[in-house]
């Protein structure tokens, strides 16, 4: 709000809320990772989802399946079905050529760290040691100073994710520690070229027939 009142402000462009009522969505792009889909398909308690897919749907402007997989051609099927866009797109390494060859002690605290420590491989890099946090973890100091002697003790490189580097601002952090950490920043392939802009587009369409209602 600020933002928008203080700095003229047109959007704000999130990667939650969208079950919101408090925010107006003029779109909204479901993104389903190929690998793992929507888990069981249950509600929280009972599985990953804060609500049923079929509702969700409705409020829906494009579903976007991430990466290799058949964990979520069953949502597919269910957004194509309901009229939904389906779009496809991958992740790559920004700059690959930073990490091959090289040997790493890679960790994180994301949903799926696995995928994290895959693209470190798959851009030339061996992950010689793995260690994964909750998503979301914020790391106390003695965390990274662990972290840091066993990266030393081995040889090691550090590498995160830009999520997980960014919560290292927030705390403490052992001297000698960033001069070790390598952060993998990572890209958003599209398999058709024109999508981003198309994605754009509609959401600055559905953005002037709002003012125009006022």
């Amino acid at each position: 709000k600020l933002l928008i009142e203080g700095h003229g402000c047109d959007f704000l462009i999130m990667d939650d809320g969208f079950q919101s009522a408090r925010i107006h969505i003029d779109y909204a792009l479901v993104v389903v990772d190929a690998r793992f889909g929507v888990g069981n398909g249950r509600v929280i308690p009972g599985g990953p989802l804060r609500a049923k897919i079929v509702d969700q749907l409705v409020f829906t402007s494009g579903l976007l399946k991430m990466g290799e997989g058949a964990a979520a051609d069953g949502v597919v099927r269910q957004a194509a079905r309901a009229g939904r866009p389906i779009f496809l797109a991958h992740v790559e390494p920004a700059d690959p050529s930073r990490f091959a060859g090289g040997r790493f002690l890679a960790f994180a605290g994301i949903g799926h760290p696995e995928k994290f420590f895959d693209t470190v491989r798959g851009a030339g890099g061996e992950v010689a040691l793995s260690r994964a946090f909750p998503d979301h973890h914020f790391y106390a100091q003695d965390e990274l100073a662990d972290l840091l002697a066993l990266a030393r003790q081995e040889g090691l490189r550090l590498v995160t994710t830009a999520k997980d580097a960014a919560r290292l601002h927030h705390g403490e952090v052992p001297a000698g520690f960033l001069d070790q950490l390598d952060v993998l920043d990572i890209e958003a392939v599209f398999e058709l070229d024109h999508v981003p802009e198309r994605i754009i587009g509609e959401t600055l369409d559905a953005w002037r027939q709002r003012k125009m209602r006022g």
